[in-house]
């Protein structure tokens, strides 16, 4: 490390915390807390990317959800304060980060900025105010975290595989609420944590968080120069996800899983024909076999257009009114089942949420924030196609040809789906842009070494 004014500073204010510590709680441990941190620090530096990377698990596959006896360790929180600690250190102290820009990060800062500004001027200022601090800003700040953390080939690596691993257990647990009638919505619709109010209690949202390792798992099975034990585990894992996204009954779920597995389908297969052919007998394969028509709402026993359908018109109806109203900066961040009511042209007695995450966006951002979502995901998904198209693979390992091909596939799916579910201010998508961002800098000619 070379020891420049800015190294000097953040050491010697390093040194007066710990003096400021020990004249405050005058205890030996306080000697033997100070004397284990720079042991401490080191390990979070060198294992910085395994820190941000067992933060986005726990986020996106809500572990601690999955299984509530961690819940009271608060595993998330702590490791966004480190990981935040981390780029901290690594900014100033050792300034090794090498922070870079792309234009996708210039639509992400300026859609955050629009929905930071709408906060204040929010149809319920306190529940905007409460998703902002509570999980949006943390979105926004990790999103750049883990595009400038993943550096090397072995952080895309470990990445690939902790998903299709983290997708596999939330999966097995998935299925086992199933098979027990634990969680069960409308009788028959699996979910997980719903009893604590998880984020998985929802079975749409649960669908989606089964998609992103989904394709992942279809990559790594593909690559042929991967280990035979290696591509058998993934076979297994996409079993797992395909029975419990089935499991789920969510139609928009099951459009986004036939949209990851054509975006693989198409490169493989020569007839487009045979391929719309397949894929159309596949939709109704896959509705079939999840009973779709089962289902309390939205199934075979309601006449005409169902009532989930007609739920899910009259919402993005609500929603459309909420831009008309607030077309600069909508009604605010998570607001619109707040306001359904008073923007809705039919009431049932309930409020009801919006459904669709581009609707949402509109909703809760306005028409601008709108245009800046939608234009970050067409970028990033033109990144990721473009990665694909223009790179030969032959020339990298069999793990970067993994998360080239499960990039792309991924966006995609969660555009199709994410047109029934609302995912505009949760994780999914931002990971997911964060990912093809740090993939494209890994691709591009560098100066110096990219594993610094």
């Amino acid at each position: 490390m070379t020891y420049t004014p800015l190294n000097i500073t953040g050491l010697a204010i390093l040194l007066m915390l710990s003096t400021l510590t020990l004249y405050l709680f005058p205890h030996p441990i306080i000697l033997i807390i100070i004397g284990l941190a720079p042991f401490v620090l080191w390990g979070m530096v060198n294992f910085s990317f395994a820190i941000v990377l067992a933060f986005i698990i726990f986020s996106f596959f809500r572990i601690h959800e999955v299984f509530p006896i961690l819940e009271p360790l608060k595993l998330p929180l702590l490791l966004a304060l480190a990981a935040i600690f981390i780029i901290f250190l690594r900014a100033s102290i050792l300034q090794n980060l090498h922070a870079y820009w792309c234009p996708q990060f210039t639509y992400l800062i300026l859609f955050s900025l629009l929905v930071t500004i709408a906060v204040p001027f929010a149809s319920n200022v306190a529940v905007a105010t409460k998703a902002w601090t509570g999980v949006y800003s943390k979105i926004i700040l990790i999103t750049f975290i883990i595009a400038w953390m993943m550096r090397k080939e072995s952080h895309f690596i470990s990445a690939s595989r902790v998903f299709i691993f983290a997708g596999a257990v939330v999966g097995l647990v998935a299925l086992y609420n199933k098979f027990n009638g634990i969680g069960l919505v409308e009788g028959t619709r699996v979910t997980i944590g719903r009893d604590i109010g998880s984020l998985l209690g929802d079975p749409n949202d649960l669908a989606l968080v089964l998609l992103y390792p989904m394709a992942f798992a279809i990559a790594t099975f593909l690559e042929q120069s991967l280990s035979k034990f290696e591509r058998l585990f993934s076979l297994t894992t996409f079993c797992i996800l395909l029975y419990a996204l089935l499991a789920t009954q969510s139609r928009g779920g099951l459009l986004g899983f036939l949209a990851v597995i054509s975006l693989f389908a198409y490169k493989r297969i020569r007839s487009k024909v045979l391929l719309f052919t397949g894929g159309a007998m596949a939709l109704t394969v896959l509705f079939t076999v999840a009973k779709i028509s089962e289902r309390a709402s939205g199934g075979a026993a309601e006449v005409g257009i169902d009532e989930s359908a007609m739920g899910r018109l009259y919402a993005w109806q609500a929603a459309w009114n909420m831009a008309l109203d607030n077309p600069i900066l909508g009604v605010g961040i998570n607001n619109f089942y707040y306001n359904y009511f008073f923007y809705s042209s039919h009431w049932d007695g309930l409020n009801h949420a919006v459904h669709s995450t581009w609707f949402g966006v509109l909703a809760e951002s306005g028409f601008v924030g709108l245009i800046l979502f939608v234009t970050l995901i067409v970028s990033t998904l033109l990144m990721s196609l473009k990665m694909l198209n223009t790179i030969k693979v032959e020339d990298h390992t069999p793990g970067i040809r993994v998360a080239l091909n499960a990039a792309p596939a991924g966006i995609i799916g969660f555009i199709v789906s994410g047109t029934f579910l609302t995912q505009g201010f949760i994780w999914p998508i931002y990971l997911q842009v964060a990912l093809v961002i740090a993939l494209n800098r890994y691709l591009q000619p560098m100066s110096g070494s990219r594993t610094t």
